[in-house]
């Protein structure tokens, strides 16, 4: 395969999360949780983003399969946070796919972590 294709797994995986995040909604989500640093239960969720509890279930339940949103369980309720370590990752599969070097971290490491994220 030539070095300017991106492998097919890898493309998948970065579709997977231009997908997840490919909804208002959804970026509403992120947004909130990232500015906010600190877990959010769903009805948090829908007092911010102004839509039913129903819909906001079913945008986390795909940003978590994505791997953006991890859920803490506590006793009967659930509590959303932002997946740092995915979050981080997503610009650098953006450099990826648009061709562009991809990132050096700190310290001069690069290579793929394991979020698909050149380090």
């Amino acid at each position: 395969m030539s070095d300017d294709v991106v492998d097919r797994r890898e493309a998948e995986r970065y579709a997977d999360w231009f997908k997840a995040l490919a909804d208002a909604t959804r970026i509403q989500i992120v947004t909130l949780l990232a500015r906010r640093g600190a877990t959010l239960s769903v009805g948090e969720l829908v007092a911010a983003v102004d839509v039913g509890q129903s819909t906001v279930s079913h945008h986390l339940k795909a940003l978590a399969e994505a791997g953006f949103v991890l859920v803490d369980h506590e006793g009967a309720y659930s509590r959303y946070r932002l997946n740092e370590e995915c979050v981080e990752a997503f610009p650098s599969a953006a450099d990826v796919v648009m061709g562009r070097p991809a990132p050096v971290q700190a310290g001069g490491r690069s290579g793929t972590g394991r979020w698909g994220r050149p380090r």
